[in-house]
């Protein structure tokens, strides 16, 4: 008897493997993240997440020229608010010449084609750590989206392609869009952070950003992660109230919502390779126990695999250098 279907013969080469991929990973599916902090000449390393910094706008301008040389087209900015500028009300969120705005207007200046995303949330900015404005220990949902659709407005204004709320308040996404079409900017997109759990794996950003919460933890408003059926409806409700590229975030943990996301939306999807995913990866390496290349190339494609059109993640630099080997 002669087997009929040999099916190793489409594993048998690397020319072989390459023709039948069924995922690719390409420089322009990836979102880099960026640190700002005040000052110049800065460029400051992040204890727990090797090899990524914090940098002034100057290095940050240098980073992005080099992003865009590599062929990757979109940044994400966050960034470190001096603690003595925090308060409970947004206020340095909204300072025209903050150092949001005026990243966003150096980059543009120096890139002008670089696809730029801001983070919208409070807790860089909040004396309490929270993505919203606090009353009585408890996190308020209305006034912040008011703040956070000024605060859209006045990213719009300094020239960002698109504002990513990542605060996980409810309406937040129609009131940003009512908000820059009321001001004239019809052409700024919105990347939501539809289904972003509570999760452990943000440490190392909040090392990063020093946003980590001055009481209790976020689940009153990130999603618990035991929930599947409650991101489908959250990501919906985004779509609806004018979302134009949704997220699931981590990413790697969440790859079945990511493929349930993909299925149901017809707006592009992105997902967060967080920070905890990334300081994992590279402290396994460190100790020799995996391999720090094929870990990056490996997760990545599964997160692409599983529906994933975009990828926020730290690896980017690495990963196209990888991919064009």
């Amino acid at each position: 008897m002669h087997l009929i279907r040999r099916n190793r013969i489409l594993r048998q080469s690397p020319a072989i493997r390459a023709m039948v991929a069924e995922t690719i990973l390409r420089p322009e599916d990836f979102i880099a993240p960026l640190f700002v902090v005040e000052g110049g000449n800065v460029k400051e390393e992040i204890s727990s997440m090797q090899n990524y910094f914090r940098m002034s706008i100057d290095f940050t301008v240098q980073e992005v020229k080099e992003l865009w040389g590599m062929g990757i087209k979109c940044v994400l900015l966050f960034i470190k608010c001096a603690d003595e500028l925090k308060d409970n009300k947004g206020t340095e969120a909204l300072n025209p010449d903050g150092l949001m705005q005026r990243s966003i207007k150096a980059i543009k200046d120096a890139c002008p084609d670089m696809c730029v995303m801001t983070d919208v949330a409070l807790d860089p900015f909040s004396s309490y750590g929270h993505d919203g404005i606090v009353e009585n220990n408890e996190i308020v949902n209305d006034a912040t989206v008011e703040v956070l659709a000024r605060m859209s407005v006045s990213h719009a204004q300094a020239g960002a392609d698109f504002v990513a709320p990542s605060d996980m308040m409810d309406n937040r996404v129609c009131a940003i869009r009512d908000a820059l079409e009321m001001n004239g900017f019809s052409k700024t997109g919105i990347m939501s952070y539809s289904a972003k759990y509570a999760s452990c794996f943000y440490g190392p950003f909040r090392d990063a950003l020093d946003s980590a919460p001055g009481f209790g933890d976020k689940k009153t408003y990130q999603m618990d992660y035991a929930n599947r059926k409650e991101a489908i409806k959250e990501v919906l409700m985004d779509v609806d109230e004018g979302a134009d590229i949704v997220m699931v975030k981590p990413a790697m943990a969440y790859l079945d919502i990511i493929r349930e996301v993909k299925n149901i939306v017809e707006v592009p999807v992105s997902a967060y390779h967080v920070s905890g995913e990334y300081a994992m990866i590279k402290a396994a390496a460190k100790m020799g126990w995996l391999n720090e290349e094929k870990a990056v190339i490996e997760s990545l494609t599964s997160i692409k695999r599983a529906g994933a059109d975009l990828i926020a993640t730290y690896f980017a630099k690495d990963a196209v250098k990888l991919i064009s080997q």
